[in-house]
């Protein structure tokens, strides 16, 4: 018997109900149909799987079979179901009320958990936050930790064989990933952000700097690209409303090799320094320990964090 992917699942779905759907409508009825059955793999979270899935596929344009709405939480619709009719039932799927929002106060700390659930359903990665004032030398300066870092590990792909191979020949394709957070990206801020980004991730295979509130300006915008394009660094964009709406938006450029100088330097912080002690462990074992990096929320959960805060009034 043929074993569903959950892109099969959704399609399956969203061609019997014939209308824009979210990712729990999908699961929710997915699972009252009895199709979470014919899934391969469900794994430990599969309602967050498949919404990753979804926005991961529907960013591919018109190759992907689904297309998305501009509401919240987005909803999700066969491009080839595509009619006049359908399209007015999309337009008004996306419609939502007009709401003035509060500005709210939060803390750039608290974007760590949105983006260690990005890092996890999107990268395929662990990540860990690493304090900076648990270090115990100065004399480097402040550009020189991360505010988190990651490792994507090739176990879930690979073959043990493969694996096991690879360590012998010293080449196991794990990825390191590095990066800066900010709550706020324009162009007060964005020289010393960027080069903070660049010194601080010159260590790792990519390297981003990310944040919650980035300026929409045109001149902005071509500014930070080039930066990227100029020195490798990816950026960005969380979103704290609807956190699998976060996104890559300029993308980073990886290296072949760690700059291990710098790695060297880093283990001054014992986060930094547990953190490639555990990396090695998992790399031995084959096996990752997850409560060992950053706890994973749920979508539902991360929201929360900012909600917590106190509204500040216009």
């Amino acid at each position: 018997m043929h074993q569903w992917t959950f892109l099969e699942l959704a399609k399956r779905v969203l061609e019997e109900e014939k209308k824009p759907l979210s990712p729990e409508e999908i699961w929710n009825l997915a699972i009252a149909k009895g199709y979470d059955k014919n899934l391969g793999s469900q794994g430990k979270t599969p309602l967050a799987t498949l919404g990753a899935r979804l926005y991961v596929d529907v960013k591919r344009g018109l190759t992907s079979p689904f297309i998305s709405t501009d509401s919240r939480p987005k909803r999700f619709f066969l491009r080839s179901l595509l009619t006049e009719s359908s399209e007015q039932k999309i337009l008004e799927a996306a419609q939502s009320p007009v709401i003035v929002r509060k500005k709210i106060e939060y803390l750039e700390k608290d974007l760590h958990p949105f983006l260690a659930f990005y890092g996890y359903h999107y990268m395929r990665a662990y990540l860990k936050t690493i304090h900076h004032s648990k270090s115990d030398k100065k004399e480097y300066g402040e550009w020189v930790h991360p505010d988190m870092v990651g490792c994507y590990y090739p176990f879930g792909e690979w073959k043990d064989e493969v694996v096991g191979f690879s360590s012998v020949l010293g080449s196991i394709a794990i990825k390191l990933f590095s990066f800066e957070l900010k709550r706020t990206l324009n162009f007060s801020n964005l020289r010393e952000a960027f080069f903070q980004a660049v010194s601080n991730s010159s260590w790792a295979n990519e390297g981003y700097l990310a944040a919650a509130e980035i300026s929409n300006d045109d001149d902005f915008l071509n500014e930070l690209k080039r930066l990227s394009t100029s020195f490798g660094i990816g950026v960005i964009r969380i979103d704290i409303e609807d956190p699998d709406s976060t996104e890559v938006i300029f993308p980073a450029k990886p290296k072949e090799f760690l700059d291990w100088d710098a790695i060297n330097k880093l283990t001054m912080n014992p986060d930094f320094k547990e953190f490639l002690k555990r990396v090695r462990i998992d790399i031995s074992s084959k096996e990752i320990r997850e409560e060992m990096y950053d706890k994973i929320l749920s979508k539902e959960d991360l929201p929360k964090i900012i909600r917590s805060h106190k509204p500040v009034a216009m």
